[in-house]
C-alpha cells in the first residue's frame, strides 16, 4: 500500500434517501486511500451492494460494520431475522472485497505507523439506562415511554436465534472481544463500533432518553484492550470530535438529509483517521457540526 495512502470514515449514510445517494456519488476518487464505513448505511441488502460498489470505485479498501439498521428486518419483507440477517449482509460485502468484523484483523500500513483496524460488532443491553434500572428491560422502556421515546428497533431488530436482544448483545460483545484479543500485541489500533463504546458519550441534547438504544457498559472496556488510539463510531447523528486519556473518539455519522448542510462539498463529510490531526490541548469535546 502506498505510503501516502489515509484512512478516512463516514457512518449513517442511510441510502434510502435520494439525497445522500446523490452525495456519495459525488464523492470524489481517493485511490490510494481507505474508507471505514461504521454502519446504517441500508435496511436492505441490495442498497448496502449499491452503496459498498459506489464507494469501492472511488477507495482502495473498504471497511465495514453494521448498525442497528442492517440488522432490521423490515414489514413484509420475509426474510432472515437476527443473526441470519447480519450472516446475509456479511455475504454482500464479501461478495466485494470488503472487510468486516467477521474477517481476520487487518492491519492499515498507509501514512503514518501501521496500526490494526478492528472492526467490531456491538449492539446494546440497556445498560446505558441510569443505573437503578440500568439493564432493565421493562424499566428501561418505560422510562424512555416517559419522555414519548420508542426506537424502532423494539419491532424491526430480532434477537433470533437469542431469546432476547440483551443475551444477542452479549454473544456479540464475546465475540468482540475475541476478535480484539487477536490483535498482534505490537499494534496500536482504531477500532470500530456503530455505537459509542462509553456511556457518557451517548448524549442526545434533544432526546436525552434514547441513550438506552445507543450501547452497552460493557464496551467500556474495549478500548484498553484494543490498545486504541481512535475509537470511530456513529449513531448519534451528531458529528464530533471528542478527546479522552489521549485517545481521539470521532462520531463521523451524515445522517438523516434535514441534519446536513447540502451547501458543503461532498468529500467535507469524510473524516480523517489515520494518521489523523494531533491532540491540541486538554481533553474534550469538539463539534464537528459546522464546515
Amino acid at each position: 500500500m502506498s505510503a501516502e495512502a489515509r484512512l478516512f470514515a463516514i457512518s449513517d449514510v442511510h441510502v434510502r434517501f435520494p439525497a445522500n445517494r446523490a452525495l456519495l456519488e459525488a464523492l470524489p476518487a481517493h485511490p490510494n486511500d481507505g474508507l471505514i464505513v461504521a454502519g446504517d448505511v441500508a435496511e436492505r441488502q441490495d442498497d448496502l451492494a449499491w452503496t459498498l460498489e459506489t464507494l469501492r470505485a472511488r477507495f482502495r479498501s473498504l471497511y465495514w460494520v453494521p448498525g442497528n439498521h442492517e440488522l432490521w428486518t423490515l414489514p413484509g419483507e420475509g426474510g432472515p431475522r437476527g443473526e441470519a440477517k447480519y450472516a446475509r449482509m456479511i455475504d454482500v460485502c464479501r461478495s466485494l472485497g470488503v472487510k468486516t468484523p467477521a474477517d481476520p484483523v487487518p492491519v492499515w500500513e498507509g501514512s503514518g505507523r501501521p496500526c490494526a483496524i478492528a472492526l467490531v460488532c456491538g449492539l446494546y443491553d440497556y445498560t446505558f439506562a441510569p443505573d437503578g434500572i440500568a439493564g432493565d428491560r421493562t424499566r428501561a422502556l418505560a422510562w424512555a415511554e416517559e419522555a414519548g421515546l420508542r426506537c424502532t428497533d423494539e419491532d424491526l431488530l430480532h434477537p433470533d436465534p437469542y431469546p432476547s436482544l440483551a443475551l444477542r448483545s452479549a454473544a456479540m460483545c464475546d465475540r468482540a472481544e475475541a476478535q480484539l484479543d487477536t490483535i498482534p500485541r505490537e499494534l496500536e489500533s482504531v477500532l470500530v463500533n456503530h455505537f459509542p463504546v462509553h456511556r457518557d458519550h451517548a448524549v442526545l441534547p434533544r432526546i436525552p432518553r434514547f441513550s438506552i438504544w445507543c450501547g452497552t457498559r460493557r464496551s467500556e472496556s474495549w478500548v484498553e484492550r484494543a490498545r486504541a488510539r481512535v475509537v470511530v463510531f456513529g449513531h448519534l447523528h451528531i458529528p464530533i470530535t471528542i478527546w479522552r486519556a489521549g485517545v481521539r473518539y470521532e462520531e463521523v455519522s451524515l445522517g438523516y438529509p434535514k441534519q446536513w448542510l447540502a451547501s458543503r462539498a461532498p468529500a467535507s463529510f469524510l473524516r480523517e483517521i489515520w494518521p489523523g490531526p494531533p491532540q491540541i490541548g486538554a481533553d474534550g469535546w469538539r463539534s464537528r457540526r459546522a464546515g
